[in-house]
């Protein structure tokens, strides 16, 4: 039970704490959150890990005018619990309850909403410029990141730009060793060595006081240690990096230690230029086992049973296997297959389920870290010799790399498969991670093959047809979900081909993705309902089977395409462009899928409720269409 959490409406009153007092508290934070896990799955060894350097922070600054941006955002739970959200924490992750990242409708204290890797830095700078700029240059800013997201580009570009401004800018490394899966990179390693070096902070200022008590050579002592404190930074940490981008290193240090970050950030705050603090932390600090598995207890399963001191007792048990399990063991056969095959993943070995691939392919499996771009840039590489790479990224996270999708895939025309997990709605993770956007931002290159399984069924042979595929780059789309099958005779998967299973008059129903199922559903409830309703799994949004898209418009009453993605520029959108290039009248098509805003988090099949992309919702609104369609036909039939 809590007794200081409870006392804490915000972070002023951390204050009025002890030190013996805000161990305890750090400790009432970690059982809070394994409380939570005991309830919902949610982000958690990354959130265990970064408690007292939240504590330090907010003791250290005033962030109702000072400004912090958490980097990823997954680790802001220690910050929602101490800024007045404490009574409101067990709905974390539940429709209409709070965000598991930052969110600035829950509290002020959250700037952005943040769920990609590597953008503090920038965002940071630019508080603090803006601050300036509008008159308050008395605010600190503040970015905290993970060195697992420290290898992303974006990063660079801001301490460059953050050296060579030079203004006053706390940038905290927090230092875990791990991405979500265990960092990797030659930068990786560069910070490895310096979680050797831990005597250095502390010895640095014992050794200039005593030289500076040496008479006459005092001042040439202090000046020949300075020489040798760079020499030690550039030997054993990676102070030197940092230092040479214009940035005063500190560390590493106890992330862990409150008393010690307080002290660190404190001189960090006098120092009149930009600051990297390096923060050594272990992921999942406080609970035996997230510490031992950290990739496991990033976002592991509910607590079933939890036993004392927080050890987690049992986990419970996986559900129905997923889409996921199914791609990557199809990755698996195909590697096994051809050894042109190789795959490239951005940090998400665990999430993608790769891990059996990384085991027995190492030299075909490539982690790159949270570098998206890279990702691509370098699959492109690898296609140009001939090789076959499958980029086997998250919806979401595909998008940062644009930029390479047009310049070095699209436009060189290059065999590249893109393997689109979480694509549609993520359920609990949110607006940040829904992956709503891949249909409009795939099939506006020329060249790029955009393609969705409708089920279970079709999935791996999708996959199949993309690598054998060596004419153009192929986009293949899927859920965050369990397996679907639709009985059937499956149609072999051929490029730019739809799989009709029935056709009527009164309805067509269209599925672009594995909302196939519900459409199937669908369908039988409305010719119960006395309706001729027939079902077209999509397949391809490009190239369209404009054949039977335009087939379907004139022949049918009503026309409902539905996909699990952005009705702007989706696979609706498609099939409006190939009737109006055509001449053909497109009145009585209607659009199901997400619209143009950004979707809360809540679970996936209550979001396809609200936004009538069940099975109920796509009977609705075939009714509604017909009633429309009859009404229209009424009035011009009296008006004649």
């Amino acid at each position: 039970m809590s007794h200081l959490l409870p006392q804490i409406q915000s972070p002023a009153d951390l204050h009025k704490f002890t030190d013996v007092e805000m161990t305890q508290l750090a400790q009432e934070m970690r059982d809070e959150l394994v409380r939570v896990l005991s309830i919902r799955p949610a982000h958690f060894a990354s959130n265990l890990g970064v408690v007292e350097l939240c504590l330090a922070l907010h003791l250290s600054f005033d962030f109702t005018k000072d400004r912090i941006i958490w980097d990823t955002g997954h680790q802001i739970y220690p910050q929602k619990l101490i800024t007045g959200r404490f009574k409101e924490f067990g709905t974390i992750r539940t429709k209409g309850g709070l965000m598991g990242y930052p969110n600035p409708h829950e509290s002020p204290y959250d700037l952005f909403m943040t769920g990609h890797a590597g953008c503090s830095v920038s965002t940071a700078l630019g508080l603090k410029l803006g601050d300036e700029m509008m008159g308050r240059p008395d605010r600190y800013s503040v970015a905290v990141i993970g060195d697992g997201a420290l290898p992303s580009g974006i990063v660079f570009e801001a301490l460059n730009n953050a050296g060579h401004l030079k203004r006053k800018l706390l940038v905290v490394l927090n230092d875990n060793q791990m991405s979500i899966c265990p960092r990797v990179g030659a930068l990786a390693s560069y910070l490895d060595r310096a979680r050797l070096t831990n005597f250095y902070q502390d010895s640095k200022k014992r050794f200039r006081n005593i030289l500076k008590q040496v008479p006459v050579l005092g001042t040439l002592a202090t000046h020949a240690f300075d020489q040798f404190r760079d020499a030690a930074k550039a030997l054993l940490t990676g102070g030197m990096l940092f230092e040479e981008l214009g940035f005063h290193y500190v560390g590493p240090i106890d992330g862990h230690d409150l008393p010690t970050l307080r002290h660190w950030i404190n001189h960090a705050k006098d120092y009149p230029g930009p600051v990297l603090l390096h923060v050594l932390t272990v992921k999942g600090q406080g609970v035996p086992q997230a510490c031992d598995d950290p990739v496991t207890y990033h976002t592991p399963p509910v607590f079933e049973k939890i036993g004392p001191d927080r050890t987690i007792v049992s986990l419970k048990k996986g559900g129905a296997k997923a889409y996921t399990d199914l791609i990557s063991g199809t990755i698996h056969e195909l590697m096994n297959e051809d050894p042109r095959v190789s795959v490239i993943t951005a940090a998400m070995c665990q999430g993608n389920k790769l891990e059996k691939v990384r085991a027995d392919f190492p030299s075909r499996f490539f982690d790159v870290g949270i570098c998206e771009s890279h990702a691509v840039a370098f699959a492109a590489g690898i296609a140009k010799t001939g090789g076959r790479p499958i980029c086997d990224i998250y919806s979401t996270f595909l998008q940062r790399s644009f930029d390479q999708i047009f310049q070095e895939v699209a436009l060189q025309n290059l065999p590249v498969v893109f393997t689109l997990d979480r694509s549609g709605l993520t359920g609990p993770d949110g607006p940040t991670h829904h992956g709503c956007f891949d249909i409009p931002y795939m099939r506006l290159f020329p060249n790029m093959v955009v393609m969705a399984p409708g089920d279970e069924l079709d999935a791996a042979p999708m996959l199949r047809f993309a690598v054998a595929h060596t004419g153009n780059p192929t986009s293949m789309r899927y859920p965050k979900a369990s397996l679907e099958r639709v009985e059937r005779g499956v149609a072999p998967v051929e490029l730019g081909q739809a799989e009709i299973i029935d056709w009527g008059t009164d309805v067509i129903l269209v599925a672009f993705g594995t909302l196939f199922s519900n459409c199937m559903k669908a369908a039988e409830i409305l010719r119960n309902e006395g309706l001729e309703v027939g079902v077209v799994n999509a397949r391809f949004a490009k190239p369209l089977d404009t054949v039977t898209m335009l087939r379907a418009i004139e022949e049918a009453t009503v026309v409902v395409t539905v996909e699990e993605g952005t009705l702007e520029g989706g696979f609706g959108s498609a099939v409006l462009e190939a009737a109006n290039t055509a001449g053909v009248d497109a009145k009585h098509v209607l659009r199901l899928g997400i619209p143009d805003r950004f979707i809360e988090h809540a679970e996936r099949g209550e979001l396809l409720t609200d936004l009538g992309l069940d099975v109920n919702g796509i009977c609705t609104s075939v009714r509604q269409a017909l009633e429309r369609k009859a009404i229209t036909f009424s009035r011009k039939a009296f008006a004649n």
